[in-house]
């Protein structure tokens, strides 16, 4: 039994030939280039890191590469398994899109590897429609609103925020000693849009005479800003 399964084992060693090699390195590189190009469409402001998206590209051929060592050498893809395993990646994500590149990168590899070049182009061309397609979606970035005031403007302050913003700024904090008070309102993107429309928000406060201080932070998942 030992001796069939070395022989089988052998007998399968899927050597690629140089014209092969190169073609799935070629496909694969032009692959990589729609994943590098959907990554920078979908991807922007803080959020989008030239040096990951190179890495996207990086990563396709390197999975093309393990893939045309391995070939049908089961007793070779064991032991890449094994080499692998004990490697520990400890890259910090910070768009949970970012993984989903991570694994199309590592598909149309593993895919241009093999050579399933119509298989890796079809799934390529319909993940890259839907990523253009829903990666400009952005999140309804939160607004914080902090104002500081004496302690005996207090209450007009709080009357005055909320006429301003027509009750939709939600207090979350309130910080008061026996002379000031700080008020932290929470809003949306949608709410400071239109009360912008009305004049600048720091100028509203500030002529009522009532606050000595007004901050408004924009806050998303990507960076507080």
């Amino acid at each position: 039994m030992k001796e069939q399964l070395m022989n089988y084992f052998s007998a399968n060693t899927g050597a690629l030939t140089l014209q092969d090699m190169i073609l799935n390195f070629l496909v694969a590189a032009a692959l990589g280039a729609v994943i590098y190009l959907s990554y920078r469409i979908s991807h922007s402001g803080a959020s989008y890191s030239a040096r990951f998206n190179v890495s996207l590209l990086m990563l396709t051929l390197v999975t093309t590469l393990v893939m045309n060592v391995i070939g049908n050498n089961i007793a070779l893809s064991l032991g890449m398994v094994g080499a692998l395993s004990i490697v520990r990646f400890r890259t910090a994500i910070k768009d949970p899109r970012d993984t989903a590149y991570i694994f199309w990168g590592i598909a149309v590899g593993i895919c241009c590897g093999v050579s399933e070049y119509v298989m890796a182009g079809v799934g390529t061309l319909v993940i890259f429609l839907v990523l253009i397609l829903f990666g400009a979606v952005k999140s309804n970035e939160r607004y914080l609103l902090i104002i500081r005031c004496p302690q005996e403007n207090a209450a007009e302050v709080e009357k005055l925020v909320e006429n301003r913003f027509n009750g939709r700024a939600r207090m979350r904090v309130d910080n008061s000693t026996a002379e000031n008070a700080e008020y932290i309102y929470e809003t949306s993107e949608k709410v400071i849009e239109k009360v912008k429309k009305q004049g600048n928000i720091p100028d509203m406060f500030y002529k009522s005479k009532l606050v000595t201080a007004v901050n408004l932070v924009c806050q998303n998942d990507e960076i507080n800003r």
